[in-house]
């Protein structure tokens, strides 16, 4: 069961020798060459960054520096565009809560959104910003013509996720991102379900900010991400997290601010974790891109036709406008019952519930029915995987249906 790559990246992940892993959506297992340069850093140079001279000091500053550099290749951009987090919630965060939004301010969100990229704007009510939620149509699709039309003198900031991490649905973000720069007004890309999945340009989608999560698409290390901020964007937003990395002077009357991202990344970071995040970058490098897509588009298919053949099943979202996702329900049976059959039968992992996705679950249908079953694949998944897969769900259905 390998992928025709130099690399083995079956060999590289040995806990799938015991499970069939369907779950990229929530983390992806973490190859060995991530955890080794991880470990490089604990055992040879375990210090911190920027703040010494002694050369473990200098070395890990380099290797965290030279992560920083060949992660903002990777998507497109400068160094210094990127802003590391510990994941992509705080990356949205860090935007929700650092521009300066003010009463009678707008902002669009589509009702497809992972809470992340929902509750953080929906909070800003309080304030007296406005939000307008866009509706998806039944295939969890936004129609940029709804996003334009929403667009008023008081807009200031449209989001959008790029896939839904409930149904697997490809959002028109170039569309988007066009309606936002004719218009003036910034705009964020939730790419939580694409990044490391399939080729992510930051400038051509036209964005000004781009949060990213680490351990998911990219194979990276859990409590890493990092937000792509615009150098034309950047000064529009404040830090949120102030303290020691933060300035370059203070006087008990005041402070100055370090250059960008320094001001944005107060403390120690997760210093193993983002040098664990460039090998990751290097990694996916290594096997290509196009491969990792055009082997995802594939088992997307399968995975839709395998479920969507099972007479007893619903099945969501459009074939043709999914990808690395494919959620379902077996009629009249609740979704956690489904995931843990599976797990016990043939060691099947997925995700079932609300997908910290409920708004977009109610506009599914799914709600009701304690969320959906939710599959997603990565590069190590294989074709028979997905046909154990859909053998076992057949028999879990032809249970119920009796």
């Amino acid at each position: 069961m390998e992928n025709s790559t130099n690399i083995d990246i079956r060999a590289d992940i040995p806990l799938l020798e015991d499970v069939i892993y369907l779950d990229a959506a929530s983390t992806t297992p973490t190859p060995k060459p991530v955890v080794d340069a991880m470990c490089d850093y604990f055992y040879n140079y375990n210090s911190n960054t920027g703040r010494g001279a002694y050369r473990m000091a200098v070395k890990s500053t380099k290797e965290f520096e030279g992560a920083r550099s060949r992660i903002s290749k990777f998507v497109g951009c400068g160094p210094s565009e990127v802003i590391f987090t510990k994941n992509t919630t705080e990356a949205i965060n860090l935007v929700a809560n650092g521009f300066n939004f003010k009463k009678g301010d707008s902002i669009i969100v589509p009702n497809i959104e992972h809470h992340s990229n929902f509750i953080p704007w929906l909070n800003l009510k309080k304030f007296g910003v406005n939000l307008k939620i866009i509706k998806a149509d039944e295939f969890g699709i936004i129609d940029p013509y709804d996003v334009e039309s929403a667009v008023d003198d008081n807009t200031k900031l449209i989001t959008t996720t790029h896939i839904s991490n409930a149904i697997g649905s490809v959002q028109p973000i170039n569309e988007i991102g066009k309606i936002a720069d004719e218009n003036d007004i910034l705009y964020h890309v939730d790419a939580a379900q694409s990044a490391g999945h399939m080729k992510l340009d930051v400038k051509k989608i036209k964005a000004d900010f781009v949060s990213f999560p680490g351990h998911k698409g990219f194979l990276g290390p859990v409590g890493t991400g990092f937000l792509y901020c615009s150098e034309k964007s950047v000064e529009k937003l404040e830090p949120t997290n102030l303290g020691g990395g933060t300035v370059v002077d203070v006087t008990e009357a005041k402070f100055e601010f370090e250059d960008v991202p320094a001001r944005f990344e107060g403390g120690t970071q997760n210093i193993a974790g983002v040098i664990g995040l460039g090998a990751a970058v290097d990694y996916l490098k290594n096997i290509g891109m196009d491969k990792i897509e055009n082997h995802s588009k594939k088992l997307t298919s399968k995975l839709f036709q395998e479920i969507n053949s099972i007479d007893n099943t619903i099945i969501y979202g459009s074939p043709e406008n999914i990808y690395g996702i494919v959620s379902f329900n077996i009629d009249g049976v609740n979704a956690h019952d489904v995931a843990k059959i599976l797990d016990e039968l043939k060691n099947i992992c997925v995700r079932s519930g609300y997908h910290c996705a409920i708004p977009a679950i109610r506009h599914m249908g799914s709600y009701e029915r304690g969320g959906t079953v939710r599959t997603s694949v990565h590069y190590y998944n294989t074709a028979e995987e997905i046909q154990i897969f859909g053998e076992t769900l057949r028999e879990i259905s032809k249970f119920f249906g009796d």
